[in-house]
Order: structure tokens, then C-alpha cells, then sequence
């Protein structure tokens, strides 16, 4: 099927662009039944919905002609939820829009408003803005929507999340009734519905698998990181995977400023993306993105909404996103328009089973494993240098003449060692990462995947107390000792989760702890590594025998340590209690 007949205005924009094969959901806005139609449509990020609604609404402005009447009123609003998405939105409709006429204004917060007015006054096509901004050019009359035939809201859902509904629905009232309204979300909630049938009629129903647009070209890897070690594994993975562009999502503004300084310290090229930064410094982070000076951007999800970055072949999650619609948003901005992309999630192993649930409810497969290592990353850099045009490309003269002087004065292990060290002078440090170990690694199935568990089949426990590897800690009551700080200590020393500590006991000048046999191997490495540790952590040897009536009691990880005194003073008063009842 091609894209419109091909003495079309935007049949000879889209071939410049090299689109050959329309998308799955271009192609079904463009079939008969869609035409002139309110469209309600539901398709992932990245499935190509700005260049579809473009399409859907040609024949709508342009009817028969092949180009648009001189600018006067806009004859068509895109309402979008961010900045970044508007301004992207704008730079699509105008390179599609070039050969039939059209004039594409944005009006979006964070820029003049006064020069927007301006633009507006000298006459436009196509509008696209924010709802906010757009509102208060309506309000303040440098809008009008007298002429308008087309209103898109694009992701609506996103609008909404935002708390823009008041918004949407003032700038829906005060559009013509007769007009086409074309409705794109990446998820239908109750919400959406509810706005498509108060806005639209007779609207004609789209919808793209998820499964089919949003995860066909990315690669989903789940990496097991150690406490403490996320920012470790970030170097680790962007060293690994040298991609063009890159994007590291993280949960807060406070941790894209750390993370981001830690990437600047190791030599990256690094920029940040943040709902605290102005219009301003968000454009020119952008654009350093584009234009090569940056090569990875650390950013939220508020401030990522929308951004649509060339080469962008991998997306890491530094923070687990909060739900799986947040999940697919952030994998989509990588994998599109054919290109592939990988999404990789640094999961903390206490957090391993959310990941599982996050991914089981977005219906993605992940295969998992552990963060690249240093030999890993050695390994591949000798490969690259191998590969790199400093050996393959053809020599010159000159080359040739200076090489046999070097030779002269050197041998070929200096000269090597030499481009090594160049080679390498230019490349950031790996870092030195915990190997979580091929068991912990080891991917399991989620719940709708397993195979059904037979009624007499015994359930294994996880950890049967008395059967674990036991180690001993240099502090004990003496040196107040508590569950509540050692155990967070002895995960963040030994690489554990508290799932994995079982019994705890607290004698007068040491602490013996009982860690799972599965990982008490990985465990003792770990605390091998410490070398000026203020509590020090070492093998036991031979298992404690069990504690006798003037032994102290054995604790549980989580015990709360007053719970013994409490026990004490319930048992005075139930002593006394007993001395007050009547004969």
C-alpha cells in the first residue's frame, strides 16, 4: 500500500525522507473507512503517530487541492502534553507539510508568548502546542479556532496523567462542533473513553498491538546489580555498549545531578534532562545530543516525554520505573523507525521479584545476567582496536615513512603498547563490579509462564534455618550491636539481600550470622574485598552449637531489638497479677 497518490504534495516530502513502507498504524489511518472520520487510536511510542495523524488530516485541509490557501486562521490544532513533544511535533508537520504550503506555529510554556502572538497575527496552517499555552492564547484572544477542522490530542493518556483535563476540555469547547477530532494514546484507560465519547462522533476505532509495535524492535535485559553499585554498572553498561545516543532514566531530579556528575567525572559526554532546568538549557542539551557534542543524556520521566533523539540505540534504567506504562514509555524511545534498540533495567537483587512482577505485567521477556566486567570491557576494547580505521584504512606515504622511522628507533612491542595506551587514554575507566553469580543471574519464569505445579508436589522453602554457612562480626553487645544497623551493613558488605540472612546471634563481644549456603561462597568473597572495614566480617569455621538456657537467644533478621525486655516486663506483670486475684 503507498502512502497517497504520488503527485501528492506529501507523497514528495515522505520519499525525500526515505519512507518507503508506511507503518502499522499509518497504514490503517489512511484506509477508506478512517477517512473524514473522528479516530480514536491506540498505539505504542515509537509506531510513527505524528507523521499518521499528518497524513490523516490531508485531505481534511487540503481536500482536493495540492496546496493550502495563504496562512490565516489555523485550520488545525495538535494538542500535546510537553514542551519537547510539541517542538518535535512541529519539526515533523513542517518538513511534511513544506511542498503543499503549509505554515506549522508552536505555542508551547517556557517560550515568548509575545512572539508566538506575533506568529499567530502573520497567519498559520497548523497549530501545535501545550495545553496550558494554548488556553491562555485563547483566553487572551491571539488564538482563533473560528476556522478549525482538525483538532489531534496527542497522548492523551499522558495529558491526563499531567493534569491537564481542564485544560483539554476548555480548548474542546471552544473549537467548532463540526470538526474532526483525532484521539492518540498509547493505553485506552476508563479516563479516555470517557473524553472520547463527550468529544467525538462516530469515531472510528484503532488499535495497535503492543506486542506487535512497542516491543518488536527492542531487546529487553535485565541486569542484577549489588547494593550500592548502580552508578558502577551504569559505566559498565554504556562502556559495553557503545551506542551513538544513549539515555539513562533515573527517578528524581536529584539523582540525574548525581548521576550525571559521576558520568562527567569518568570521561563521558554527558548531558541532563530535568524538570527544573529552563526551556532554554533543556533546547541546548537537546541539540548537543544531536549534534554529536553529547553522546548520553541523564534524564527523568517528565523531562524525557516526548523526546525523539537520532541514533538512540540504548535506554538503561537506572531507577525501576514506577508502573509498566512507564516502563514501555521509557524503552520507546529507543527502536524506532526500524532501527533496533536495548533496554536494560539495573535491578538491585532485593528488588529482583518487582522487576519480575514490572515486567510480567508489561508483558515483556527479559533475559537476565549480571553487569559487564572490566575483563569484559578489556576484552571488547582489544576488539574494537582491531577494528578501529587506524589499522583497517588504507596508508598513505607519509604514514608508511614515519612508521618505518618509529620502527627504527622502537620495537613493534613499544610502538604497540604505545597505541594501546592512546587508544585507551581516550576511553573511560570500567569499573570494578560484584558478580552476582550464574544462579543469581539464572532467569525465572514468570507466574503465567511456569508449568502448572502438581497438587502433591511439596513447595521447597527457600531457606531451612540451621543449614546455612555461619560467619562471624567483630562487634557484639559490647559495641551495641543491633539487628537494625547490621543487617543493612552486612547486605551492603557482603552483596545479599536480607532474604538471604537467616539466624543472628548477638553474644558479648562478637556477632555470628547464618547466611544462605546458596550464596555464603559469593558472600565471603565479597567481605574478602573489604580491606579497612570497621566491622569485619570472617568465616566461622564450624557451625555454633545450639544455645543452651544461659545462652542469648537466637534472632531473626527483622527482629526488633527490644523485644526480649519487652517480654520481661509482661511477664513481671502477669506475675503480679496473679499475686492480686482473690483465693
Amino acid at each position: 500500500m503507498v502512502f497517497l497518490p504520488a503527485e501528492h504534495p506529501l507523497t514528495r516530502a515522505l520519499t525525500e525522507r526515505d519512507f518507503t513502507d508506511p507503518t502499522e498504524v499509518q497504514s490503517a489511518v489512511l484506509e477508506s473507512a478512517a477517512k473524514d472520520r473522528d479516530l480514536l487510536v491506540s498505539a505504542q511510542t515509537g509506531s510513527g503517530k505524528t507523521v499518521a495523524y499528518g497524513l490523516a488530516i490531508a485531505s481534511t485541509l487540503l481536500g482536493d487541492a495540492l496546496t493550502l490557501e495563504p496562512a490565516a486562521e489555523p485550520l488545525a490544532l495538535i494538542v500535546a502534553p510537553t514542551r519537547e513533544l510539541a517542538l518535535q511535533v512541529h519539526r515533523e508537520l513542517t518538513w511534511l507539510y513544506q511542498y503543499a504550503g503549509g505554515q506549522v506555529v508552536s505555542c508551547v510554556g517556557g517560550m515568548d508568548p509575545r512572539a508566538e502572538q506575533r506568529r499567530l497575527a502573520k497567519g498559520a496552517h497548523i497549530v501545535v502546542g501545550t495545553p496550558g499555552r494554548l488556553r491562555d492564547h485563547l483566553e487572551r484572544g491571539g488564538l482563533s479556532v473560528a476556522r478549525l477542522k482538525a483538532v489531534v490530542l496527542d497522548e492523551a493518556d499522558e495529558m491526563l496523567d499531567l493534569g491537564f483535563r481542564e485544560d483539554l476540555e476548555f480548548i474542546l469547547e471552544a473549537t467548532p462542533q463540526d470538526r474532526r477530532t483525532l484521539l492518540f494514546s498509547a493505553t485506552l484507560p476508563k479516563a479516555i473513553v470517557t473524553l472520547a465519547k463527550q468529544y467525538q462522533r462516530d469515531a472510528w476505532r484503532i488499535a495497535v498491538s503492543a506486542g506487535q509495535q512497542g516491543h518488536a524492535d527492542i531487546e529487553y535485559r535485565a541486569t542484577l546489580v549489588a547494593p550500592n553499585e548502580i552508578e558502577h554498572a551504569v559505566v559498565n553498561v554504556l562502556r559495553f555498549i557503545e551506542a551513538p545516543t544513549a539515555l539513562v532514566f533515573c527517578n528524581t531530579r536529584d539523582a540525574v545531578r548525581h548521576l550525571q556528575a559521576i558520568l562527567l567525572e569518568r570521561g563521558f559526554s554527558v548531558v541532563a534532562l530535568s524538570g527544573e532546568l529552563s526551556q532554554n538549557e533543556r533546547n541546548q542539551a537537546l541539540q548537543a545530543l544531536r549534534d554529536g557534542r553529547a553522546r548520553i543524556c541523564v534524564a527523568t520521566d517528565v523531562a524525557a516525554r516526548g523526546i525523539d533523539l537520532p541514533n538512540l540505540d540504548l535506554v538503561i534504567h537506572a531507577e525501576l520505573p514506577q508502573n509498566p506504562q512507564i516502563l514501555q514509555h521509557r524503552s520507546g524511545r529507543t527502536g524506532r523507525a526500524g532501527r533496533k534498540g536495548v533496554s536494560i533495567l539495573l535491578v538491585l537483587l532485593s528488588r529482583r521479584r518487582r522487576a519480575e512482577m514490572l515486567l510480567q505485567s508489561a508483558g515483556i521477556r527479559a533475559s537476565w545476567g549480571g553487569a559487564p566486567s572490566v575483563e569484559d570491557i578489556r576484552k571488547l576494547d582489544q576488539e574494537r582496536l582491531l577494528q578501529s580505521p587506524f589499522l583497517t584504512e588504507d596508508l598513505s606515504d607519509d604514514d608508511m615513512a614515519m612508521a618505518k622511522a618509529l620502527l627504527a628507533e622502537r620495537s613493534a612491542e613499544d610502538i604497540a603498547a604505545a597505541l594501546v595506551r592512546m587508544y585507551r587514554s581516550h576511553l573511560p575507566a570500567a569499573e570494578e563490579v560484584f558478580d552476582p553469580g550464574a544462579g543469581a543471574a539464572a532467569a525465572r519464569e514468570p507466574r503465567e509462564f511456569r508449568e502448572p505445579r502438581g497438587p502433591r508436589e511439596p513447595r521447597a522453602e527457600k531457606h531451612l534455618p540451621g543449614q546455612g554457612v555461619w560467619f562471624r562480626l567483630n562487634v557484639g553487645r559490647l559495641k551495641n550491636a543491633d539487628p537494625r544497623w547490621l543487617i543493612p551493613m552486612i547486605c551492603r558488605q557482603g552483596k545479599i539481600t536480607k532474604q538471604e540472612i537467616g539466624m543472628i546471634r548477638i553474644l558479648e563481644r562478637e556477632t555470628r550470622i547464618e547466611i544462605d549456603a546458596q550464596v555464603a561462597e559469593r558472600f565471603a568473597a565479597a567481605v574478602a574485598l573489604i580491606e579497612r572495614a570497621e566491622v569485619r566480617i570472617e568465616p566461622l569455621g564450624t557451625p555454633p552449637a545450639e544455645s543452651g538456657p544461659g545462652e542469648p537467644r537466637k534472632a531473626k533478621a527483622g527482629d526488633h531489638p527490644a523485644r526480649p525486655a519487652i517480654k520481661e516486663r509482661w511477664k513481671t506483670k502477669q506475675a503480679g497479677w496473679q499475686k492480686k486475684k482473690p483465693n
